[in-house]
């Protein structure tokens, strides 16, 4: 592959981009061909009409295998700088996880940023850094307080945004591009129950102005924020690390827990949105949770059903493959293509192990008409357009 790929800043604004989730699995499929037909229909009427213009990123795209548009759409946990060499060497992913498994050293020695700098598309670097108990850099230096404690200490927003980017200034020197936080789960949980403490209150209002400023620190650092969990975990009926989860039903939802991402999402800036593994009456079928129900991604794509902005930021998935509320019921390969299915831009999980298979399984979904090679194009211009490659 040749290298055209030039970045523009480490995260950028992100455009408007056609491209909503569809209902089902089913519909992708009907949508590629009616989409197909109209094409064909629009060229023999019409054979003297003006060339449409170039797609944003069509020659960025042109550049891509397939199997290297959907590599770019995964980001996987790696245990070191070893480790994250050679899954991205043999596949070409598009960013790697730093959890707290990892050996801090791929971030302290800098190898983190080489890697992402010796590719043709840079790495998402990600981790997950909240504060409080959810600190995966505390031992290399960058620390936060809990976003409940933040409340109790009586910090202004503006303290918060000043804190978060302060935090994000360390983050970007240690290659660290993609956070995900903060949470706008709306919670009066227990400090130590799955949300908890890591909810700024149970208060939407509170939520939506303390967690935007939190967001708006990081991308002052040059820090891709991400909103998290779609459609909100904090009423949620337990851990979907352990298993399945319910929420309320989506009308009880609309006024709390929905209410911070109506109004964030009405200017995202830079952040992307990870959605949870959450079962919710009124949106989701009875056993399928958020992260891989179309109905929920359209939600959020399209805001229709909450009364909210379009999104057309980058959609991450929870983790797919260390949380019983997807493994209990899917194998690795087929929770990532179904999140794909469902609307997800990128798959998230914790080892690189199953790379290969994943890409596999996904490369043979497309043969079979399972997976739309438009909607692919779709998700990587966004990844492309958050990594700062595009501007458009």
């Amino acid at each position: 592959m040749r290298k055209v790929f030039r970045p523009i800043a480490l995260v950028t604004g992100l455009a408007l981009l056609a491209g909503c989730g569809s209902t089902d699995g089913t519909a992708e499929i009907a949508a590629s061909s009616a989409g197909s037909s109209a094409a064909s229909m629009a060229v023999s009427s019409s054979s003297a009409a003006a060339p449409a213009p170039a797609r944003c990123g069509s020659a960025e795209l042109a550049e891509l295998t397939l199997r290297q548009k959907l590599a770019q759409r995964l980001v996987v946990g790696v245990t070191g700088a070893a480790d994250a060499k050679a899954v991205v060497d043999a596949e070409q992913i598009g960013g790697i996880f730093v959890g707290s498994w990892t050996d801090m050293s791929i971030l302290t020695d800098g190898a983190a940023a080489k890697l992402s700098k010796a590719q043709d598309v840079p790495l998402m670097v990600t981790v997950d850094q909240e504060g409080g108990r959810v600190s995966r850099l505390k031992s290399v230096g960058v620390d936060l307080p809990s976003a409940r404690s933040v409340r109790a200490s009586g910090a202004t927003p503006a303290q918060v945004r000043a804190q978060s980017k302060a935090a994000g200034q360390k983050m970007a020197k240690l290659g660290i591009t993609v956070d995900f936080a903060p949470v706008l789960d709306v919670s009066d949980e227990d400090d130590d129950d799955v949300i908890g403490d890591r909810s700024y209150s149970n208060d939407p209002a509170v939520v939506t102005e303390y967690a935007g400023a939190f967001a708006q620190g990081l991308a002052d650092a040059g820090i891709m924020p991400v909103y998290k969990h779609f459609p909100g975990h904090g009423s949620g009926s337990g851990d979907s690390h352990v298993g399945a989860v319910r929420t309320p039903p989506l009308a009880q939802m609309q006024n709390t827990d929905l209410a911070p991402y109506r109004t964030l999402l009405r200017d995202p800036g830079t952040a992307g949105v990870m959605v949870g593994h959450l079962i919710v009456p009124g949106l989701t079928a009875s056993d399928t949770p958020a992260s891989i129900s179309p109905r929920a991604i359209g939600m959020l794509r399209t805001g229709k059903g909450y009364d909210g902005p379009a999104f057309d930021g980058v959609i991450f998935s929870d983790d797919l493959s260390g949380m019983k509320a997807i493994t209990d019921k899917y194998s690795i390969d087929q929770a990532v293509l179904r999140a794909f299915q469902a609307g997800s831009d990128i798959g998230l999980w914790l080892t690189t192990a199953q790379v290969p298979k994943v890409l596999n399984t996904l490369e043979q979904a497309v043969a079979d008409g399972k997976l739309n090679r438009s909607r692919i194009d779709d998700s990587v211009v966004r990844i492309l357009r958050a990594k700062g490659v595009l501007r458009c």
